[in-house]
C-alpha cells in the first residue's frame, strides 16, 4: 500500500456541486448466538448503545468503542452474512501495548504485538492491510500504522488493533483538531512532552514557552505536518 499523499478533491470537478457530509456510523457483525457476543463486547468494555428485541424473531444490539465515532450492530435478522465473515476490522489507537493490556485485563484472548514484513502479501499468515507476514513485536522504528495486535470474537470475527500517532497529510484538517477521548489526549501530551525535552537539549537552554510549543507538536502530528524541532 503506497504511503504517499493523494489529492482526493480535484475543485475543477466539484465546482458547483454541494457537499454533503456522510459520517460512516454503523458497521454490522454477523453473529451465530446473539447473547454470547453481547456478552463478549460488554467484557471488551464498549458502551452499549441500544438492546431492541421485538419479539417477533427480529432483535438488534448496538455497541461504541470507547472513542470511536462509529458503532456495531448485530442481532438476530438483521444480515445476511454468514457469522465470523467480517474480517480486517480496524481499531485505532495510540498506544498499542497498552490497548492490549486493557483486553488481557479483561481476559480477553489477543496475539502478541505483531508488525509486517516489509509490505509481503504472499504468504500464511491472515492478509492485513499492510501485509501478510507478520513479525513479532512492534514496528522497529515505531513508525505509525505499522504496528498491530489481533483478536476475534466468538464466532470468528477478526478484528486489529492499529498503533498510529502520526496521521498522513491530508487525513486530518489541522484547523480542526479534535481527540477522541481523554486517554488519546493525555498520550499526545506524554509525545509532545518527550519531544520537547529533546528540543531543550538542543537548543541548551529551557524553552519558558513550551505550551506553545506542545500545541504546534499536537496539532502537526496529528495532521500529519511538519514536526516542530
Amino acid at each position: 500500500m503506497s504511503t504517499k499523499p493523494v489529492r482526493v478533491n480535484d475543485p475543477t470537478s466539484d465546482a458547483g456541486v454541494a457537499r454533503v457530509d456522510m459520517k460512516f456510523e454503523i458497521v454490522v457483525i454477523p453473529v451465530s448466538d446473539v447473547d454470547r457476543a453481547k456478552e463478549f463486547y460488554g467484557k471488551l468494555g464498549w458502551r452499549l448503545d441500544a438492546d431492541y428485541n421485538s419479539g417477533k424473531d427480529f432483535r438488534v444490539i448496538q455497541f461504541t468503542p470507547p472513542g470511536s465515532g462509529c458503532s456495531i450492530i448485530f442481532g438476530k435478522n438483521v444480515t445476511p452474512a454468514a457469522p465470523g465473515s467480517a474480517q480486517g476490522l480496524y481499531l485505532i489507537v495510540s498506544d498499542i501495548q497498552a490497548a492490549r493490556k486493557a483486553l488481557l485485563d479483561r481476559g480477553v484472548e489477543i496475539t502478541e504485538v505483531f508488525h509486517d514484513s516489509a509490505g509481503v502479501y504472499a504468504g500464511t499468515d491472515e492478509p492485513y492491510l499492510f501485509g501478510r507476514v507478520r513479525v513479532s513485536g512492534p514496528d522497529a522504528e515505531h513508525r505509525s500504522y505499522r504496528s498491530f495486535a489481533s483478536f476475534r470474537d466468538p464466532d470468528g470475527n477478526g478484528w486489529l488493533f492499529q498503533e498510529i500517532t502520526t496521521r498522513l497529510p491530508g487525513r486530518i484538517d489541522p484547523a480542526t483538531t479534535t481527540f477522541a477521548s481523554a486517554n488519546d489526549l493525555a498520550s499526545a501530551f506524554r509525545r509532545a512532552e518527550a519531544a520537547h525535552g529533546q528540543h531543550e537539549k538542543r537548543t541548551g537552554q529551557r524553552d519558558a514557552n513550551w505550551p506553545d510549543w506542545y500545541a504546534a507538536y499536537m496539532v502537526a502530528e496529528q495532521a500529519g505536518g511538519e514536526l516542530p524541532q
